[in-house]
């Protein structure tokens, strides 16, 4: 089965960039669609961004989109989000996942076992 660990978050000022890593053991996700979800606190779990087993194709929720940047490397067996210009409202745990689509898709889809998650505060 699967395991994934999240990466890379931190303390960073409004305005600031991270960049976070899922680096998946147990298997090859060479052939999955990949997600990163975050869950504000007090609020439930969101799509972020989303990226094809070819790399080639992205998909991002409104709120994050020309801001983060989700890429892969299959030979790391990894999958990043880069975080740009961060804002207050980015502060949530960060969680990366096996999803079935590059669309329509809510962390209920997710496929695999769910890590601990990244923790990413935004101050203001």
């Amino acid at each position: 089965q699967v395991q994934l660990v999240e990466s890379g978050g931190g303390l960073v000022q409004a305005g600031g960039f991270l960049r976070l890593s899922c680096a998946a053991s147990g298997r090859t996700l060479s052939k999955n669609t990949m997600g990163w979800f975050r869950q504000p606190p007090g609020k439930e779990r969101e799509f972020v961004a989303a990226i094809s087993w070819t790399g080639v194709s992205t998909n991002y929720a409104d709120s994050v989109r020309g801001r983060f940047t989700i890429s892969r490397d299959v030979a790391k067996n990894t999958v990043y989000l880069q975080m740009n210009s961060l804002k207050s409202e980015d502060t949530a745990v960060y969680y990366c996942n096996t999803v079935p689509s590059l669309y329509g898709t809510s962390w209920l889809s997710a496929l695999g076992p769910w890590g601990q998650g990244t923790q990413v505060t935004v101050s203001s």
